[in-house]
């Protein structure tokens, strides 16, 4: 039995999943279970994840379904899966990002300091055709977000027992007993609700055993950018100010 499992919500993803795979296929500390969650998707998505583990039979990959669309209905029914089965300690990266090769190493590390909720850093991916100075604006603008959610009120509330430390859903780990104790992801589409912020703030009313690691490096799709342009991705992070047509970009 593994006492980490990976957890990979995945929607639509047949181009670019492999890519996600192979990351995480190449990781220092393998000692792990990955564990994809097809949320419905339309394409090959399964087969391509299927494919990618018969190819690799050195690697505990599994694969399983989440009918109700959003990222974090996918990533809830990953995380309790994986629960259920006996982890102990969860991650968690999206199917269109890169997790650097000592990510898990990194993540191991940061349990093993004390930690029971850890929040990486988010770094954008330069392999996808976005300019030099958008992914500085993006990467900037991550910081500033990250400072100014401290004084969001929407972060405030004399019942949290810490300062708000922002925790990318594609880049974080927490321990099964504080999922658990803090309700867990929100079941709702990413359009509804940033599933990560609740689960923080969720976290923040339990403990103080949470905080940024920022040797624990995931590299992050900057597609939005490249459909939207930066001004419009920004909005819609920022409480989705930007409402787009279609926000499942491919």
């Amino acid at each position: 039995m593994n006492e980490l499992w990976v957890i990979v919500p995945a929607y639509n993803e047949e181009h670019g999943i492999t890519a996600t795979l192979t990351a995480l296929a190449g990781q220092q500390d393998r000692d792990f279970t990955l564990l994809v969650v097809d949320n419905n998707s339309t394409d090959a998505t399964a087969k391509v994840v299927r494919e990618f583990a018969d190819t690799r039979p050195d690697l505990r990959i599994e694969l399983i379904g989440e009918p109700c669309k959003g990222t974090g209905a996918a990533a809830d029914t990953g995380m309790r899966h994986a629960i259920a089965a006996g982890a102990i300690r969860l991650a968690r990266t999206d199917a269109d990002c890169l997790p650097a090769p000592d990510w898990t190493a990194r993540v191991r590390a940061g349990f093993d300091s004390g930690l029971r909720l850890i929040s990486g850093q988010l770094i954008p991916r330069t392999d996808e055709g976005v300019r030099l100075r958008d992914r500085t604006v993006i990467r900037v603008a991550l910081e500033v977000a990250s400072f100014f959610g401290k004084f969001r009120p929407g972060n405030r509330d004399p019942r949290y027992l810490g300062p708000y430390v922002m925790t990318p859903g594609c880049n974080m780990a927490i321990t099964a007993e504080l999922y658990e104790a803090a309700g867990g992801f929100p079941r709702t589409a990413i359009e509804d609700l940033h599933e990560d912020r609740a689960l923080v703030n969720a976290v923040r009313m339990l403990t103080t055993d949470y905080g940024l690691r920022r040797d624990v490096r995931v590299y992050g799709s900057n597609r939005r950018v490249r459909a939207w342009g930066v001004r419009k991705t920004l909005a819609w992070y920022a409480d989705h100010r930007y409402k787009p047509e279609l926000v499942d970009i491919r």
